[in-house]
């Protein structure tokens, strides 16, 4: 898409800024959407003109200053659901290591999926296996999988 440069309506970079009336509370708006999306990702109240009747106008610093409000908005909501979704046990290894075991959620409409990543102290990875999204993890799971050599977890009453 190419870059839109209007007094109500600014789209560069994958976002659309767009001066929108505020209907919540009166006054004016800016919505950000990105390409793609049907919503905006973000709508922030936005200043009147000199007019106290219009919106300011937009401008590339103003753009600029929405499109990073957006995009942290949607790092901080994308980490939110992650962390949701996570659950780390810490166990010993067979040689008394400390390893810490991650369960991750991918989350899915149809087919959610979970994902154990085992980790030493030292922050290398000693073995990753899918899993079904359904696992409860506790240590003794934990322990288990790290005990059996990092294999692959089918499901099951055990696990």
């Amino acid at each position: 898409m190419t870059a839109t440069n209007l007094p109500t309506r600014w789209s560069d970079k994958g976002w659309t800024a767009e001066v929108v009336l505020n209907e919540d509370g009166g006054g004016w708006a800016v919505a950000m959407t990105k390409d793609g999306h049907d919503e905006p990702i973000l709508v922030v109240p936005w200043v009147m003109g000199r007019n106290k009747k219009d919106p300011k106008p937009l401008n590339s610093a103003d753009f600029a200053t929405q499109l990073k409000a957006a995009q942290d908005y949607l790092t901080r909501r994308e980490n939110q659901i992650r962390q949701a979704y996570r659950k780390i046990v810490h166990v010993n290894s067979a040689d008394g290591d400390r390893v810490k075991v991650v369960f991750d959620v991918i989350p899915d409409e149809f087919e959610p999926e979970g994902e154990l990543v085992a980790w030493s102290g030292g922050r290398h990875e000693l073995g990753r296996a899918s899993c079904p999204a359904s696992l409860k993890l506790t240590r003794t799971v934990a322990q288990d999988w790290v005990d059996g050599g990092f294999e692959a977890v089918h499901g099951g009453d055990d696990w």
